[in-house]
């Protein structure tokens, strides 16, 4: 008789959750810079606004 090799298929998952947590990470970096712009903007209207309002 002939021996049948059975092969199983590796699991895909694990990069599913690889890709997940780059994306995850790549996201996270873009907000994170972007949202240091707007609080850096945001802060130097604050400090402008109560500066003329103390003088």
């Amino acid at each position: 008789m002939a021996e049948i090799k059975i092969v199983k298929k590796k699991p895909i998952w694990p990069w599913i959750v690889a890709i997940l947590l780059i994306a995850s990470v790549v996201y996270y970096v873009y907000l994170k810079d972007n949202e240091g712009h707007s609080e850096n903007t945001v802060e130097i209207e604050n400090t402008t606004s109560t500066d003329t309002t103390g003088n």
